[in-house]
C-alpha cells in the first residue's frame, strides 16, 4: 500500500523526511528522488569528509540517486551538528560549498531541484535562498503514516545486537561443541545414548534448506541447538551462501543453490548466473519482510554465539542489511567482525562493496522504499 503525503511548504516537507527514511538522520545528507511532484523514498549518505574531493563526492551521490528509475528531480536535506554562522550579510549555512557542488552536479545530470534544506541545532533554513532565515524544526508526526513506528533515533538505531545473558551464551556454546563433536564422527558410531537435542539438531541438518525456512518462522525464538546448528552452517561457505541466497529468494532457490554449491565443490561446475547475481544485488526484488526475519535470526545467533563463532552470523547480518538498503547497519556489523577477525573473507568482500558505494540494484526500484 502506498501512503500519499502532501507538503504545502518546505517546513511540512521537512517533517516527512524522517518518515520516508525511517529514522531522523544525523551528520548526513538525505536525497529524495522525485518523479514530478512525488518523492520515492530517501537515500542517506554521510556528510563529505575532508579527504574526499567534493567533485568526487557529488558525482558519486548524484550517480546513486540517478539510478532510481524514471526520476526527473531531487530534493536534498543536510542534517548537521554545526550551528549556522551569523554575519553582517545574514546566516551562513554549514556545508554550503558541498551542497552547491551537489546541486550543480544534479542539474548537470538533468535533475530539477525540488528543495535544498539544512537542519542545524538552532533550526532549519534553505540553501536556495540568497539570505537564508532560520526556522524552528517542527516535531515529526509519525502517526500520519500507518505502520511507521518511532523515528526519533538516528541512522544507527536498531543496529545494536539483542541482549543475551551469560547463561544463554553458555548453553549455545555447549550445544555448538556437542553438535560439532557429533558431526565429526562417523554415523555408525552414534548411539541412542547421545544427547537427544544434539541428535535432533543433527537430523535437522539432513535438509538444510528446510531448516533455513523453519528459522524464518521462529522470529528469533531459537533454542540453543537451533542456534548451534545455524552457527555451524554459517561457518561453512557452502551452507552460508545457500542461506543468504535462499533468504533473498525462496525455498526452491535455496535447494537449487545447495545443489549448485555442492556441484561446484565436488566437480568444479560453475554456479548458475541467476544465483550468483542475487549475491551481487541483481535480479528480482527480494521480499523485505523475509530479509528482515532472516536478519533477526542471524542477529540473535550472533548475540548468543561464542566470540570465535560470531564473525559468520555478523557477516550474514551485514549482507542482509546491505540487501535491505541499510549500508550504515551493514558497516556496523562489519566493524564488529574486524574486531574479532580482521581477515574474515566474506566480510572483506561485503565491505568493499559498501566502501565503493555499491548498492543492490533492487534498492533503486521505486517500490524498494529507502536506502541508508
Amino acid at each position: 500500500m502506498n501512503t500519499v503525503l502532501r507538503a504545502a511548504d518546505s517546513a511540512e516537507f521537512l517533517g516527512f523526511v524522517p518518515l520516508l527514511a525511517g529514522f531522523t538522520p544525523r551528520r548526513s545528507i538525505v536525497m529524495l528522488p522525485f518523479q514530478g511532484s512525488r518523492a520515492y523514498g530517501a537515500m542517506r549518505i554521510d556528510l563529505p569528509r575532508d579527504d574526499v574531493p567534493l567533485e568526487h563526492y557529488a558525482d558519486t551521490a548524484i550517480g546513486l540517486v540517478s539510478r532510481v528509475a524514471a526520476i526527473d528531480a531531487v530534493a536534498v536535506v543536510a542534517y548537521v551538528d554545526e550551528a549556522a554562522q551569523s554575519t553582517p550579510d545574514g546566516w551562513v549555512l554549514p556545508h554550503a560549498v558541498a551542497l552547491d557542488e551537489l546541486l550543480g552536479c544534479a542539474e548537470d545530470a538533468g535533475l530539477r531541484i525540488v528543495d535544498a534544506l539544512c537542519v542545524t541545532p538552532g533550526g532549519w533554513a534553505s540553501y536556495l535562498e540568497e539570505e537564508p532565515l532560520l526556522h524552528p524544526v517542527e516535531p515529526v508526526r509519525a502517526e500520519r503514516v500507518p505502520g511507521i513506528g518511532d523515528v526519533s533515533g538516528d541512522q544507527n538505531s536498531g543496529a545494536v545486537l539483542p541482549v543475551a545473558d551469560l547463561a544463554q551464551k553458555e548453553r549455545v556454546g555447549r550445544a555448538l561443541r556437542d553438535l560439532s563433536e557429533l558431526l565429526g564422527r562417523p554415523a555408525s558410531s552414534l548411539s541412542d545414548d547421545e544427547n537427544p537435542e544434539a541428535l535432533a539438531a543433527l537430523a535437522i541438518l539432513d535438509d538444510v534448506p528446510a531448516f533455513y525456512e523453519q528459522l524464518l518462522d521462529s522470529r528469533g525464538d531459537l533454542p540453543p541447538f537451533a542456534v548451534a546448528a545455524l552457527l555451524w552452517c554459517l561457518e561453512r561457505p557452502v551452507y552460508r551462501d545457500v542461506a543468504l541466497l535462499q533468504w533473498a529468494s525462496d525455498h526452491a532457490s535455496g535447494r537449487r543453490s545447495l545443489g549448485a554449491q555442492l556441484d561446484f565443490a565436488q566437480h568444479g561446475r560453475s554456479i548458475p548466473d541467476e544465483l550468483g547475481d542475487i549475491f551481487l544485488g541483481r535480479g528480482p526484488t527480494p521480499d523485505p519482510d523475509r530479509l528482515s526475519f532472516a536478519l533477526d535470526v542471524v542477529r540473535t545467533a550472533a548475540s548468543r554465539a561464542p566470540r570465535a563463532a560470531r564473525p559468520a552470523p555478523l557477516t550474514a547480518a551485514a549482507w542482509l542489511s546491505w540487501a535491505l538498503g541499510r549500508s550504515t547497519h551493514a558497516a556496523h556489523y562489519l566493524d564488529l567482525v574486524r574486531e574479532i577477525d580482521p581477515d574474515y573473507g566474506l566480510a572483506a568482500l561485503v565491505g568493499s562493496m559498501i566502501n565503493a558505494a555499491v548498492l543492490p540494484e533492487w534498492t533503486f526500484r521505486r517500490t524498494a522504499g529507502r536506502t541508508t
